[in-house]
């Protein structure tokens, strides 16, 4: 590894660390999982170092995320330090949220780190922040491959990240509980997920439990059109009705207050919070993490960087950083459309 440079641009330093053999034989690389965590983690993390060990380079794995690059607080890893994690939700490398990071001083301490400890290529884990400092680390001359991880699936450049799936059947099944006791009382239920700028868990959840009405943030919606709707479903003789609500849009206690003032319908509040980020990761979260720690790896070796990898009609494909953190998924239009037909 190359000295770090320093020189001026703008209204500081840029710290370049240059990689001598990008393209060429890694002997050690960075793992990191970074931002909220997401079921599939452990399994994307158990498969990189596979793959490493496979190919014979030295994995360093860089406890809570960025915090960990700056602080040089790593382990070394192994096949016994990844065995049975598969099964397990969360990250074994623990996971946080850095604003120190994104500011000249985070950037030059990790780089120093990594300098220090030889890494020759990094892996980060994590959603559109955590991918925003991996560009930041491969424009400073680290090679970089993301792999997208966020229940949001807000993601842009692959189909499904790692932690959608399992987040939307912890969904299903708790909204499948709440409907015995909804219809047992006759009653009407908003359930709150998650998604602060992305509408997808609460559209697909929706479709997937049958829910009278979703409110997410990339749709505009009428509450008096929803009281309507709620009504006459009574009127044929439903006995239970769901709002699902993405927190993103709106809270479930507001539109709880606004369904009483608007129409009178008395309604009981879940809000599922965190509970959709635990337990284990679905197969499908399991396949998924494997499938794309493994060709991290392979990317890393092949020279590759400044890339998320991710899955696009069921291929493997790479999406530069820089779009990747400019652009974001959007819902695709169909499922909107599908959870506005079967709501009535």
């Amino acid at each position: 590894m190359c000295d770090l440079l320093d020189y001026e641009f703008g209204f500081g330093y840029i710290w370049t660390q240059i990689a001598s053999n990008i393209g060429g034989i890694l002997k050690r690389i960075g793992l990191l999982t970074s931002g909220g965590d997401s079921p599939g983690m452990n399994p994307t993390i158990r498969a990189v170092v596979h793959e490493a060990v496979n190919q014979e380079i030295e994995v360093y794995g860089f406890r809570r995320g960025y915090v960990g690059l700056m602080d040089d607080d790593h382990i070394k890893m192994d096949l016994r330090t990844v065995g049975g994690i598969i099964k397990q939700g969360g990250t074994i490398l623990l996971t946080a949220r850095c604003e120190e990071f994104k500011s000249e001083q985070g950037i030059k301490a990790a780089l120093k780190t990594i300098e220090k400890e030889g890494i020759e290529g990094l892996i980060v884990i994590g959603g559109g922040g955590s991918l925003r400092g991996g560009l930041d680390l491969c424009e400073s001359g680290v090679p970089v491959i993301g792999i997208p991880g966020s229940i949001d699936n807000d993601i842009y450049g692959t189909d499904m990240a790692i932690g959608v799936d399992t987040a939307l059947n912890n969904i299903i099944g708790v909204v499948d509980k709440i409907k015995d006791t909804a219809s047992s009382h006759e009653r009407t239920f908003i359930i709150e997920v998650m998604g602060r700028n992305s509408g997808y868990l609460a559209i697909s959840s929706a479709i997937a439990t049958g829910a009278e009405a979703v409110i997410v943030p990339e749709v505009e919606y009428d509450l008096e059109i929803i009281c309507q709707r709620l009504k006459e479903g009574y009127k044929r003789g439903k006995t239970n009705s769901l709002v699902i609500v993405a927190e993103g849009a709106d809270t479930a206690y507001g539109i709880a207050r606004h369904l009483k003032k608007i129409g009178q319908i008395e309604t009981k509040i879940t809000v599922l919070g965190h509970l959709q980020r635990g337990g284990s990761p679905t197969c499908f979260d399991r396949l998924l993490g494997s499938r794309l720690g493994k060709e991290a790896v392979e990317f890393l070796l092949k020279g590759e960087s400044g890339k998320m990898v991710g899955t696009v009609r069921r291929e493997t494909e790479l999406t530069d950083l820089r779009t990747v953190t400019k652009k974001k998924r959007e819902i695709d239009q169909t499922y909107i459309e599908l959870a506005e037909k079967l709501s009535k």
